[in-house]
């Protein structure tokens, strides 16, 4: 298995479950220890899903450097939105880290999501072909 495969497997692998921990996050009571634990899975998640999505080279559309595309911007969006909003609700500031765990999940889940089903993309192939 090629290098590029197996990054892309260890990001699906991290990912996916983002996509249904975050929404259970998102719509059901806040700051309870249920929420707090499953919180904290789902921010370990994302960030190492965007550490790996760093390694992983943009082989549609123009690329910076011979490696990032523009969907690498959703990886950065990450790797800033989880440690800002750890700090805000360490500083009981809930409404910045509501704002941020919104950002997070619908840019770097559903919208990023969403272009990684654009032609040519790994999961367009997968899903699609």
């Amino acid at each position: 298995m090629t290098t590029y495969k197996v990054l892309m497997f260890l990001h699906l692998f991290t990912v996916a479950p983002c996509i249904f921990i975050g929404a259970y996050l998102l719509l059901n009571k806040k700051g309870t220890k249920n929420h707090r634990i499953i919180g904290k899975i789902y921010l370990s998640l994302m960030f190492f899903t965007a550490m790996v999505s760093l390694l992983i080279p943009a082989k549609v559309g123009s690329q910076l450097l011979n490696h990032f595309g523009w969907i690498h911007l959703f990886s950065l969006l990450t790797l800033y939105s989880v440690p800002t909003a750890i700090i805000a609700v360490k500083k009981g500031d809930i409404k910045a880290h509501k704002i941020k765990m919104r950002m997070l999940y619908f840019g770097a889940l559903i919208i990023a999501g969403g272009f990684t089903l654009a032609p040519g993309r790994y999961l367009h192939n997968l899903f699609f072909e």
